[in-house]
């Protein structure tokens, strides 16, 4: 029995030395401690056997069983470590090549004039007030004084959704006109606000799209009057544009929301096919406002005998054209990122009063 366990240990220890793979090593270890396999064979051969010969030859069996398992153990982690060292050399990185160039991220011209016009704002006193944009017909139509029956409904080109259970209808705003009367509900005067925002008409060409920006001002106390408003117009106009002056003049319109109401034009020239504010004899349309309608002081539920105020609007896209030279206003929707490197900003560029808006 002896010498039939020391030719067993030698062969199987051939076997594994032999064995080029794990595939080859697995079945090696089938065939040997398998229950098939050589050592097993010769484990269950002990049951046979008298007390006298297990008790001599079951601690031969065990010792080979234990002497197969680790050798096959040993040459296990032999393979294992060299099928490794084959991977990673096909699977190495080579971390000395030179970074991929990678474009830098860019704030968008809407985001900036935003952020311009706020910052104006804030200087003047004026708090940033913001509201949904999915309306109900009062805040977008009543309450401003437009009737269900009033031409503005139609000149407003507005989305409409599904009427709800009760039969009244949804409507993307379509200007942040309702943010005023949020505010004017809830708010006790004096207020002073302004509210930027996205907006929504049914038009779309080189001027105009579905979706665009506005913000609008709102002052609301005893003694506001016209003065004020031209004085608060001239101060932001001059702040946005950068320059030292700016020539304003007011042209009789109609708003529902506004009465008087007056278009705002700035003076401006076009030499040279640019446009440049704040010098020139030509005139540019650049604004709508106006002192607010008595009508929607009593909507909101104000006493237009004791509080008075003005509003004024203006796109924000708008703007952005004409101070950063811009002349589609589709480009601003249409995610080129060549068009951002163009016009972006820097994120850390930050416009403030005292460091400059555009740098």
């Amino acid at each position: 029995m002896q010498k039939e366990i020391d030719t067993l240990k030698a062969e199987i220890a051939e076997a594994v030395t032999d064995a080029a793979d794990l595939i080859a090593l697995e079945e090696v270890r089938v065939s040997t401690l398998g229950k098939k396999g050589s050592v097993s064979g010769l484990m269950k051969g002990l049951g046979k056997m008298t007390p006298e010969e297990r008790k001599e030859f079951g601690p031969l069996l065990n010792a080979l069983k234990n002497d197969v398992a680790n050798t096959i153990a040993d040459r296990k982690n032999t393979l294992d470590a060299a099928e490794l060292e084959v991977r990673l050399a096909s699977e190495r990185l080579d971390v000395t090549l030179e970074p991929v160039a990678r474009p830098a991220g860019r704030i968008h011209p809407i985001s900036q004039v935003m952020d311009e016009i706020n910052e104006i704002f804030a200087g003047l006193g004026f708090d940033v007030a913001e509201g949904p944009d999915l309306e109900d017909d009062f805040h977008n139509f009543t309450a401003l004084n437009i009737p269900p029956e009033h031409p503005a409904r139609q000149m407003h080109d507005t989305f409409y959704l599904k009427p709800d259970e009760n039969g009244d209808r949804k409507v993307l705003r379509t200007h942040t006109s309702p943010v005023q009367i949020r505010t004017m509900v809830a708010e006790n005067p004096p207020i002073r606000i302004i509210a930027p925002g996205r907006t929504y008409r049914s038009d779309s060409d080189a001027t105009h799209t579905p979706m665009f920006h506005q913000v609008e001002g709102l002052v609301i106390d005893k003694t506001t009057h016209l003065g004020h408003l031209k004085g608060c117009l001239n101060a932001f106009l001059t702040a946005f544009f950068e320059v030292e002056e700016v020539k304003m003049r007011f042209r009789p319109s109609y708003f529902p929301f506004t009465e008087p109401s007056m278009e705002v034009d700035v003076g401006c020239s076009f030499a040279g096919g640019e446009v440049k504010i704040g010098q020139g004899d030509d005139w540019l349309e650049i604004l709508g406002c106006g002192m607010v309608n008595p009508k929607v002081l009593e909507a909101c539920g104000l006493d237009p005998n004791e509080y008075q105020g003005f509003a004024f609007g203006c796109g924000i896209d708008r703007l952005a054209m004409l101070k950063y030279g811009m002349n589609d206003l589709r480009a601003f929707f249409d995610a080129d990122l060549r068009w951002l490197k163009q016009y972006g900003f820097a994120s850390l560029d930050v416009p403030t009063i005292a460091g400059g808006l555009s740098r």
